[in-house]
């Protein structure tokens, strides 16, 4: 009896300081100024940083790690929450969640650490800083977790270690600080004048496998490096109309080289997540057909992970500071599989969201709680299984395997007896793709260091370590399937953990035919249908497809690779090699020197024309060039002959109010490779004058107005100049047919040039160039009209083109190209387009020119213009359909941008 009343007021104890402590952590309100949630109020990023400051300094729950700087230099934070006895043990835990994702254990060594270990939840949210739920719903989950000594967050620290992770501090404080500039709440309103992160605005959820953007790498090394999360749970919005929140499991497709257990995890999370919400009577979850999204694209917060072997999950929510409200939708107010509990139409505010947020948080957590052991034994299970598919003969299943099947047996139908499809086909028609030893997957990848850019395979190799990804470097010469590779090479072994992520850099992406019903539409892939890295960046990667055995170190995981460093031996002068993309970079800093450059003009025997001379005086940059970006000037004897000497162009970068993503794209490309641009708005365009102040003038993707004068299909609302701080006066305005098209026309009969990429290219039609769409047919009406889609669609895929190597503009590419090729313009030239100045300089060929991805309809492609160059009056124009600087992953044609930025 004694002994139950020490104990009990022990416990009584335990309670009241826990309570105590408790109340020591600063509520929202205490520190905001307000409840997070709150209509009308928004915290910024600074406040929200000192808050994660001061609940770690009371909470010993708690400890905030910066995970690395942002673009704009802001300390990215990440919050580490779980019970305080844990912290002890923080470090084994970490190894142990990254050792069993890795997989190089048995599988007893493996149940050893599983039964030590405790599952580790990823949270984040703020990535699209529009979407305003995010970020807040990430401090009030702190201060609950912080707080809170009820028995199932007690249970949740105990059990889990928790990842709390801020995606985007730059763009929550240009949010906030924009949306609260107003004292009349109801004026207030989120059009902000530029990207919510540095360059890229929303496309910073599309850099996940290059990681090019700081926040994107400050991310994917902790996931795939550091910690190695069982579960990533990514927070957008909005939900669907006529619903509140989206969440898995998705729709079909998914990609193929995942392991089964990706998608049957979804499933249970997403079960934990939803039967939480009907728990609370909290209807409108929808799922699977009920929303967009699938899994089939890699590059994504949510999506990249299950090339890791990690549950990703994704919820869009809908909600604002601003009250809405939920619309009516009647289909949605049916209950089917993917609206089980309909909403119905009804008043929203911001706290709701935030709540049903929190609750998602926490049901994810306690499928955590409960499942954690499976969910480490999980990725151990699929990153074994990886490694074991990457040591033997493996044929992933993807569609054109068994549409081969399906062929052969129409084939061969009626020449003797055949089973039909009710009853299946006769396994022979199986054995003849999945034991033709041509269709395997490889057992590595090999990037020999002779080939022509290894600096950017470098670049590529790097974007695979970024990714968790395991590389080998060859200490000597070495031979592979008959081949000599030298010393200095890279291996690529697909027998590692991470296989899935390994295949889907570089092999093509198979997606399946998906149409809404035969003979229908397509369905829209979300994002991306094909986007394999390796043919983007135009990297040389053989295949091997036996066992692997030579004179290879592994590089440390997480280890970026430099370039060897070289000297110059002494010469007259030297020449830079232009089929190398850091040949620019070293080029610019010459310019940037005061270092005179010319350009070969013509072939010589060991360089292309294009490349780049330099005398003696350019040899200490030349030298930095060589021992900092892989490039190596060779010397020679003798000035070239034909030589053409070059001049910077003065370069006008085309943006618009709010932002262009993929101008920003190419803004970050400019300063990576060190040229020298300013941006310019169609107020400046629309003053004229243009010649005394560019050369050239770039515009990238969206902007343009459409052919009968109405704004640009992209363009976005405006507010009155009174309305906003006057820096942000110049980027007012949009272009227009009657007054920014004469003066971009004058500018190029001056002896300007513009470039201009995918949808930019309508300016050839303004301009009344000699040149129309290929991509239509008449009507019945005889009007040409666009192909309708059941004939002919292709989302973002790797495509072939044809390249004119000869013309200037092309110089340093090879004669075919992968170009990623998203609904984009192609182009038919006039039968007298070139007594007009007109030619093509890159085009589709007689064949078939999907590499990867989907392409329905690739008939209509065949020999059509994809680039061609227009002489008009002194200057030049230029239009390329396909995405040639695409989200800055493109390097293979990164040339075709950067040879117009001289003179």
């Amino acid at each position: 009896m004694l002994r139950f009343k020490l104990l009990l007021f022990a416990l009584l104890g335990f309670v009241f300081i826990s309570n105590s402590f408790a109340q020591n952590v600063p509520s929202p309100k205490s520190h905001f100024g307000f409840d997070i949630g709150e209509d009308y109020k928004l915290a910024n990023y600074s406040q929200s940083e000192a808050y994660f400051k001061k609940v770690a300094e009371a909470s010993d729950r708690v400890r905030l790690v910066t995970i690395g700087k942002t673009e704009y230099g802001r300390e990215q934070p990440m919050m580490i929450v779980t019970a305080p006895k844990n912290f002890n043990d923080l470090e084994k835990y970490r190894q142990i969640s990254q050792s069993l994702a890795r997989a190089e254990m048995t599988r007893e060594e493996a149940e050893d650490l599983i039964s030590q270990g405790k599952p580790v939840v990823w949270i984040d949210g703020g990535l699209h800083a529009n979407e305003v739920v995010g970020p807040h719903q990430l401090i009030q989950t702190l201060y609950e977790l912080a707080s809170r000594n009820d028995e199932e967050t007690l249970k949740i620290l105990e059990e889990v270690i928790i990842l709390l992770v801020h995606a985007n501090p730059d763009g929550m404080e240009i949010m906030s600080d924009w949306y609260m500039r107003k004292e009349n709440p109801e004026e207030r309103d989120q059009n902000i004048p530029i990207l919510y992160q540095k360059y890229v605005g929303h496309d910073n959820n599309r850099d996940f496998y290059m990681n090019n953007m700081s926040e994107a790498e400050n991310m994917s090394r902790q996931q795939y490096i550091e910690w190695i999360p069982q579960i990533i749970y990514n927070h957008h919005q909005t939900g669907p109309a006529g619903t509140v929140v989206a969440g898995p499991p998705y729709r079909d497709p998914f990609n193929h080289v995942f392991d089964p257990l990706i998608i049957t995890s979804l499933d249970a999370v997403g079960a934990s997540m939803i039967n939480r919400l009907h728990q609370e009577d909290r209807p409108g979850y929808t799922r699977l057909s009920g929303s967009v999204f699938s899994t089939w694209w890699n590059g994504g917060l949510r999506t990249t992970p299950y090339y890791h072997n990690i549950i990703g999950i994704l919820t869009e929510i809908i909600g604002s500071p601003t009250p809405s409200e939920v619309p009516l939708v009647p289909e949605r107010l049916i209950p089917n599989n993917a609206n089980p509990y309909p909403i119905t139409p009804q008043k929203w505010s911001f706290q709701q969201s935030i709540d049903y947020s929190v609750s998602l948080n926490y049901a994810v957590l306690n499928h955590a709680v409960r499942n954690g052991d499976d969910l480490l034994r999980n990725i151990y299970l699929m990153g074994r299984r990886s490694i074991e598919r990457g040591q033997r003969d493996t044929w992933t299943m993807y569609p054109k395997y068994a549409e081969a099947i399906e062929q052969a047996y129409e084939k061969n139908k009626g020449t003797s007896s055949q089973r039909g499809y009710r009853s299946g086909l006769p396994s022979a028609y199986y054995d003849s793709v999945y034991q033709d030893p041509e269709l395997r997957d490889p057992r590595g990848y090999v990037l020999s260091a002779d080939q022509k850019d290894f600096p950017t395979a470098l670049k590529f190799l790097n974007a695979l370590i970024k990714s968790g990804i395991q590389v080998h470097k060859a200490t000597q010469s070495f031979q592979l399937e008959g081949r000599n590779y030298p010393e200095g090479s890279y291996l690529v072994k697909t027998a590692q953990a991470f296989r899935p992520h390994v295949l889907d850099m570089f092999e093509p992406q198979n997606h399946p035919n998906d149409f809404m019903y035969p003979g229908g539409p397509p369905v829209r892939p979300y994002d991306a249908a094909g986007w394999t890295l390796a043919f983007q960046m135009g990297v040389e990667a053989d295949r091997v497809m036996s066992a692997i055995d030579g004179p290879f170190e592994a590089v440390p995981y997480g280890k970026l690779l430099v370039p060897e460093a070289k000297s110059i031996p002494a010469g007259k002068g030297y020449i830079l090699n232009i089929a190398e993309n850091n040949a620019y970079l070293a080029v610019n800093d010459l310019f940037e020197a005061g270092v005179k450059v010319s350009q070969l003009t013509g072939d010589s025997p060991d360089f292309p024309a294009g490349s780049f001379y330099v005398d003696e005086k350019g040899r200490e940059i030349l030298a930095k060039a060589g021992q900092e970006y892989g490039v190596y000037a060779s010397p020679v004897s003798s000035t070239p002959e034909k030589l053409k000497d070059l001049e910077q162009a003065r370069i006008g970068l085309f943006d618009y109010y709010g932002g262009s993503m993929p101008s920003g794209w190419v803004r970050w490309m400019l300063e990576q490779f060190h040229f020298d641009y300013e941006l310019v708005f169609p107020k400046e365009i629309d003053e004229g004058d243009l010649n005394d102040k560019f050369d050239v003038i770039l515009f990238i993707g969206p902007g343009v107005p459409s052919l009968d004068g109405g704004s640009s299909r992209y363009s976005r609302g405006q507010p009155e100049a009174d309305e906003i701080d006057p820096r942000y006066h110049h980027m007012l305005g949009r272009l227009t047919k009657a007054k920014s098209i004469p003066q971009l026309k004058e500018f190029v009969e001056k002896g300007g040039r513009i470039v201009t990429v995918g949808d930019a290219t309508d300016l050839a039609y303004h301009f009344d160039l000699p040149v129309q769409d290929a991509l239509t047919e008449l009507g019945a009406d005889g009007e040409s009209r666009p192909l309708s889609s059941d004939k002919y669609y292709i989302p973002g895929s790797v495509l072939e083109m044809y390249v004119d190597t000869n013309h200037p503009a092309n110089y340093g590419m090879g004669e075919t190209a992968n170009i990623l090729f998203n609904r984009s313009p192609v182009f038919e030239l006039s039968p007298d387009a070139s007594k007009h100045g007109v030619k093509a300089i890159a085009w589709f060929g007689e064949k078939a020119p999907l590499r990867s991805g989907w392409a329905w309809g690739q008939s209509y492609l065949k020999n059509g213009v994809t680039a061609f160059a227009a002489e008009m009056g002194s200057g030049e124009f230029y239009a390329y359909g396909p995405e040639i600087t695409f989200r800055a992953q493109s390097h293979g044609t990164f040339k075709l941008l950067f040879n117009h930025l001289y003179k």
